[in-house]
């Protein structure tokens, strides 16, 4: 997840960067919002899934893919079948497209990819889950206009909290991690 946003940051950057090359800056507002409007609501519930142990939550999980898929799929016949612009805003990027104003797609975009975070039995990925709510809630009451932009930004520094849980699944820290690549072997700890 941190690479995928650091590439959709890196397609916001050329968004930024080309507002004097039209062509360039339709085809990185439209690259953006794949990643934004369709790779994130199943993307999420699929990869939360994919570290969970078998059980119930990975059962319900599937289920969040499941609906992520259908949002996905919806959001696209809209991305696809009209005009995406972007405009430069003070602090961020405000993108145009034909898709409808709708509450409860908002709805189930969070349900899906914030939600599914909360059912993890993984701590880090629960705490993720809330910090998207939180800047979920700072990036709408801060930045309307700018909504894509800013709460994909602060998804992609929050995706950070992915390497505590990684650090933490593994009981390594970075110099046992280096002793690990060089002997083949995990450390002893202790």
């Amino acid at each position: 997840m941190p690479l995928l946003f650091g590439i959709q940051q890196a397609v916001e950057g050329v968004v930024w960067i080309s507002s004097g090359t039209p062509w360039l800056q339709a085809a990185a507002s439209f690259t953006y919002l794949l990643f934004s409007h369709m790779l994130w609501p199943f993307y999420v519930p699929f990869a939360v899934g994919a570290i969970e142990p078998p059980g119930r939550r990975k059962t319900v999980l599937k289920g969040f893919f499941l609906v992520g898929v259908a949002l996905s799929l919806w959001i696209a016949s809209y991305i696809f079948s009209g005009p995406v612009t972007a405009t430069l805003g003070a602090c961020c990027v405000v993108y145009q497209n034909n898709l409808p104003p709708i509450p409860y797609v908002l709805a189930a975009y969070v349900f899906v990819t914030c939600f599914s975070c909360l059912i993890s039995s993984h701590k880090y990925i629960r705490v993720l889950g809330f910090a998207l709510m939180g800047a979920l809630a700072i990036s709408l009451w801060y930045y309307r206009l700018g909504f894509y932009s800013v709460w994909c930004f602060f998804s992609a520094i929050l995706s950070g909290i992915i390497y505590a849980h990684l650090r933490e699944g593994r009981g390594l820290v970075p110099a046992q991690v280096r002793e690990f690549i060089k002997n083949g072997r995990r450390p002893k700890t202790g």
